[in-house]
């Protein structure tokens, strides 16, 4: 198992070199990062951009940018007075040597600032995903049993009502109905943003509207994934010969059915933990909820290439662990598997 998972990491760093290469191209192409120099006070002139840019290294080709991104050099422009008049030389250790940068809106290291929107996004998503796991398991595994019963079909018309249904409309809605509506039906509204005074009941109470859109969106295609799975396992030989054998029925579902049906899904589980760090971006924009979603968002439209990079690359080198967690956790389930 351990030269296993040796080989799988050795693997995966070329192609993280590759992805870093790609999205630090695509990230810089996206707009001027000296953009957000123009919104401060004292504007700097043409000529102080160009010193600027020269001294960033943005005047140097892509490649020695990414080169520099990477491995760092001797230098690294600091804004001393935070308008970008008065940059002056300092170190840039590189992204090799745990230096992601520092961000081009509030010249605060990148790092920090994921720092400080990744508990709000935790705080979003893991309750989300949890409660949909939850559901997902009992609703599915009851749909699968009681197969195209009146109960399976409600089950099923739902699920694809909800899963046609875009994030923005479902939060629209969720915001007039309990927002607005309850409002004027003189009924206790829901807040529609933000993370309240800093207490935990508030803190549920303005949590309620998102958790339930997220939750929502991801029932809907986890409850057919599930429903799939277990009528396929259910249509097995070994499912036939335990019920002949007279054993019960939810022993059966519960001790053969469910834990062969459950490897597809730990595959879906494994692909979709990574991006729980990453928010719900549209979801976090709507609820003006300050978690990562909403900052990749903000440094999207002000062309914050190192915060944008941060944050990409986090998702990437998490989705290469979890992929071998995956497969670890495929030999707890399913002792056939070896590596």
């Amino acid at each position: 198992m351990a030269q296993y998972i040796l080989r799988r990491t050795l693997q995966a760093l070329p192609l993280l070199f590759i992805l870093s290469f790609i999205l630090f191209a695509f990230t810089n192409a996206l707009g001027d990062p000296l953009a957000v120099f123009a919104e401060s006070r004292q504007r700097p002139t043409a000529a102080q951009r160009e010193e600027i840019r020269r001294r960033m290294g943005l005047d140097r080709p892509m490649f020695e940018q990414y080169v520099t991104w990477l491995i760092g050099n001797d230098w690294q422009m600091i804004d001393v007075n935070g308008d970008g008049t008065n940059m002056q030389p300092g170190t840039r250790q590189g992204v090799l040597r745990g230096d992601l940068g520092n961000s081009f809106v509030t010249r605060k290291p990148a790092w920090t600032r994921i720092e400080e929107r990744l508990p709000a996004t935790l705080t979003l998503m893991i309750p989300s995903y949890g409660i949909t796991l939850i559901l997902a398991l009992a609703i599915g595994v009851y749909s699968a049993t009681r197969q195209y019963t009146f109960v399976d079909n409600v089950i099923t018309g739902v699920s694809f009502f909800f899963y046609s249904m875009p994030i923005f409309f479902i939060a629209l809605m969720t915001i007039y109905i309990f927002g607005v509506q309850f409002t004027r039906w003189d009924l206790p509204a829901l807040p529609i943003g933000g993370t309240g005074d800093g207490s935990t009941v508030d803190l549920i109470v303005h949590m309620l509207m998102p958790v339930f859109c997220l939750v929502a969106i991801q029932l809907a295609g986890y409850v057919r994934f599930i429903r799939s799975s277990m009528l396929e396992v259910l249509g097995q030989d070994y499912i036939r010969t335990a019920h002949a054998k007279g054993m019960a029925d939810s022993y059966v579902v519960r001790r053969h059915a469910l834990k062969n049906a459950s490897l597809p899904l730990i595959t879906l589980i494994g692909l979709d933990l990574p991006f729980l760090l990453a928010g719900a971006v549209v979801t976090e924009r709507i609820f003006a909820w300050p978690g990562m979603g909403r900052l990749f968002i903000e440094s999207f439209e002000r062309a914050d290439v190192p915060v944008m990079m941060a944050i990409l690359m986090l998702l990437c080198v998490l989705v290469v662990v979890f992929q071998i967690l995956t497969d670890v956790v495929y030999t707890w389930f399913d002792p056939r598997i070896r590596y």
